[in-house]
């Protein structure tokens, strides 16, 4: 026990560090470091057992040397954030160290996957009767699951006989999609070129960079039209339907026949917490079910519809539920759309800051639909040159450059890619709702300072 309790002192002392701003977000070092060994750190692994006091140390090391997600200069991800009832979430969960397969080993947090899949489903407007949903491990087996149920409705055959017995089947999605649903449609056989017959639609609600919404609305009127499986893909921008002043850019998702909700983005539910929810219910049993006899007999004492293991595609499955359960009992519904609202707040705060400064050039016109701003920094060097070649090609490296400067430094971290045929930029996404305006200005004087020179 005193070793559980140094530990905890561990990770109490990494929290409070977590929201001091003047910690580091990072402590960077290259790969080869880390495996050569660090200070007594060393992650090989050994025959004879090694005593307490290096495996405390070993704890310290690893968090030393990982990075602060939850540090509030941190907006590197769409995951950020080290919400404390979470945390203790975690913490009961990793305790309880159960499966959620049945509810005779996890009665209660079956019980609270159930009524919090039913709340998510009433949110997003469907009728708390129908529909069903479970946990999964991310947004992109979620984006599996639909793929999944969709092609179970339509031709419920492929279960049993395979993708040689139904036609040709092609998927729908944008060009600005999740990368999921191309892995999906690859891993279950439809290939990434396109087939014959339509299946299915993937309306994206919070696009991984630009933070764009689909219009659901008429995406919908075209798959009625054409009975097609139509899927919300709201990893990033379900959370949004937690606010009333945003849930509108959503609009028409009610229509939608599954769809992906990951409440450990915008919601700041710790990793990992992802929802496939769809509007029919007893789909996912019958496209998945494979009746196990050694788990899933049927004349056990209670009512078996409450064991879900067999409804997912994985046998173990880890307790997602109860940290998210356990912030929505603290916060309550209200609390999250606070929360929500901030988040948007911060983002049109950066957006109005830099939108017109010669410093900073502005991906795309318009504000941005989500917290995610995209931009380019403009080097003195390159201000006031005309468009050409060379210039791109000169911006395309200052992003990573500052990047790399960054997590030197380890100030702060903020993403950065190319998209298209435009060159790299900067991504900054909000969700941590410990980030304040302050930081936001802390974050343009770091790119300001750090691309000075460039």
């Amino acid at each position: 026990m005193q070793f559980l309790l140094e530990v905890v002192d561990i990770l109490l002392n990494y929290v409070r560090k977590t929201f001091d701003r003047s910690t580091k977000v990072l402590d960077f070092h290259h790969p080869h470091q880390l495996l050569e060994g660090m200070e007594g750190f060393n992650l090989e692994l050994s025959d004879n057992p090694e005593s307490l006091e290096q495996i405390l140390v070993d704890c310290r090391d690893t968090l030393k040397y990982g990075v602060r997600t939850g540090h509030p200069r941190f907006f590197n991800q769409l995951s950020t954030g080290l919400d404390i009832i979470g945390l203790a979430g975690e913490w009961l969960t990793s305790t309880a160290n159960t499966n959620m397969f049945t509810y005779e080993i996890a009665p209660v947090f079956v019980l609270m996957e159930q009524i919090t899949l039913r709340k998510m489903r009433e949110i997003i407007g469907w009728s708390n009767k129908d529909g069903d949903g479970i946990f999964s491990p991310g947004g992109a087996i979620s984006n599996m699951y639909s793929i999944m149920a969709a092609r179970y409705k339509y031709f419920p055959e492929v279960k049993t006989k395979g993708m040689a017995a139904v036609p040709k089947l092609v998927l729908f999605t944008s060009e600005h999609s999740h990368y999921s649903i191309k892995k999906a449609g690859a891993a279950l056989g439809f290939g990434t070129d396109n087939g014959y017959i339509p299946l299915f639609v993937n309306a994206t609600a919070g696009t991984t960079v630009y933070g764009a919404f689909d219009p659901i609305q008429e995406i919908a009127d075209i798959c009625e039209k054409y009975n097609l499986w139509l899927h919300v893909d709201a990893a990033w921008g379900g959370g949004l339907l937690m606010s009333r002043k945003h849930r509108h850019k959503l609009n028409g998702i009610e229509r939608a026949n599954s769809v992906t909700w990951n409440p450990h983005k915008m919601m700041g539910v710790l990793l990992q917490c992802s929802a496939i929810l769809v509007r029919e219910k007893g789909i996912l049993q019958g496209c998945n079910q494979m009746c196990a006899g050694y788990l899933f007999q049927q004349d056990k004492q209670y009512d078996v519809s409450y064991d879900t293991g067999d409804k997912a595609i994985q046998c173990g499955r880890h307790v997602d539920i109860f940290k998210f359960w356990l912030m929505w009992k603290a916060k309550g519904t209200v609390g999250f759309e606070n929360q929500i609202n901030k988040c948007l707040e911060l983002a049109e705060y950066l957006y109005t800051k830099i939108k017109n400064r010669e410093e900073f050039e502005m991906v795309f016109e318009g504000e941005p639909e989500h917290t995610n701003v995209c931009f380019w920094y403009i080097p003195p060097s390159l201000r006031g040159m005309p468009d050409c070649d060379e210039r791109r090609e000169k911006l395309h490296r200052v992003a990573p450059k500052i990047k790399a400067l960054m997590m030197e430094s380890g100030t702060t971290m903020v993403g950065y890619q190319p998209q298209g045929d435009k060159v790299n930029f900067f991504r900054m996404v909000i969700s941590n709702p410990a980030a304040t305006k302050s930081d936001i200005d802390f974050l343009i004087e770091e790119i300001e300072r750090l691309g000075q020179e460039l």
